[in-house]
């Protein structure tokens, strides 16, 4: 089994800076019945959300990057 590096933080309330060995994140709301929003380094964008029971919900897309022609 591989060993992996993750940290997070809680920097500000309901807001947590996500870090590992290829990028970091940001991650905001999840409070009581809440979604999360979570944004990567790397472009990608995931919205969460905890349902009852043994159940979760997520969407998550990633940012088209344009390059500069």
């Amino acid at each position: 089994m591989p060993l992996t590096f993750r940290k997070s933080f809680r920097i500000l309330p309901g807001v947590r800076l996500n870090i590992n060995k290829k990028s970091w994140s940001i991650t905001t709301g999840g409070g009581k019945n809440g979604p999360r929003y979570t944004r990567s380094s790397t472009g990608r964008h995931t919205t969460s959300m905890d349902l009852p029971g043994p159940f979760g919900w997520r969407r998550t897309t990633r940012s088209r990057r344009t390059s500069g022609h």
